[in-house]
């Protein structure tokens, strides 16, 4: 498999992490992110959306908005490996102690929560969908941004993100991606600026951070070439 773009812009925010200097900076040096960092306040999400959203959503939903505040997008492509896992969490919660559940909860708990939430704050009705395919969630939302390309539309932001994970699911993803809440954005079109090719993943292959993350680290850092380990394969990108 091959995919190829051009980067518009991006948008990223992580604990510790806003302002694209800091972003720069941290793509110098080797790629962590420490969970108790602060994480800044949204700047495009009015504070009633934010109040109702998860961590993760809350900051996919203001990257998105920065990047619509900017450019003109045609469509929009969301991943998240664990969507509204802290909201549905809450709910089973409740259900087992036999609470009552909250209707935000409740209303807020799809996959696409995150992806709805921008177009009603941008006020775009905007071709959107909503991918979750496990470790590789990053990945195959470059492909369906790929298809969303050939079906003609030019620009496509994709927006990569996930929230906090609550701590009954630590054990469950030892030695996987740190649970950090963060969320990348990128506006996409087709074009040669950066390449990827698929290869056979080898056992020896390991990343301590999500996909996008270690994109974005790869990319902002200048690297000529950089791979993304995923579950099955791994996604080789290269400069042209």
């Amino acid at each position: 498999m091959k995919l190829t773009f051009n980067i518009i812009d991006w948008q990223a925010s992580a604990p510790g992490l806003c302002e694209s200097d800091q972003w720069q900076a941290w793509s110098q040096v080797p790629a962590e992110i420490a969970l108790s960092a602060p994480i800044a306040k949204c700047r495009h999400l009015p504070m009633m959306t934010a109040r109702r959203l998860a961590s993760g959503s809350r900051l996919a939903v203001d990257c998105a908005l920065a990047i619509l505040s900017r450019h003109k997008v045609d469509a929009l492509v969301f991943s998240s490996r664990h969507g509204e896992l802290e909201r549905n969490f809450r709910i089973l919660t409740a259900l087992a102690e036999n609470e009552s559940l909250s209707p935000t909860d409740f209303a807020m708990s799809v996959h696409n929560s995150a992806v709805g939430n921008t177009t009603i704050a941008a006020q775009q009705a905007l071709v959107s969908s909503s991918v979750s395919a496990g470790y590789d969630s990053f990945a195959q939302a470059l492909v369906e941004v790929t298809s969303l390309h050939h079906a003609g539309y030019q620009r496509v932001l994709l927006v990569d993100f996930d929230g906090l994970i609550p701590e009954f699911y630590h054990s469950h993803l030892a030695g996987e991606a740190v649970k950090i809440p963060f969320a990348v954005a990128l506006l996409l079109e087709a074009g040669s600026q950066i390449c990827c090719e698929t290869t056979p993943r080898q056992n020896s292959e390991s990343q301590d951070l999500p996909q996008s993350l270690t994109f974005l680290h790869g990319w902002l850092g200048q690297q000529a070439a950089f791979t993304l380990a995923g579950e099955r394969m791994s996604w080789r990108w290269s400069r042209n």
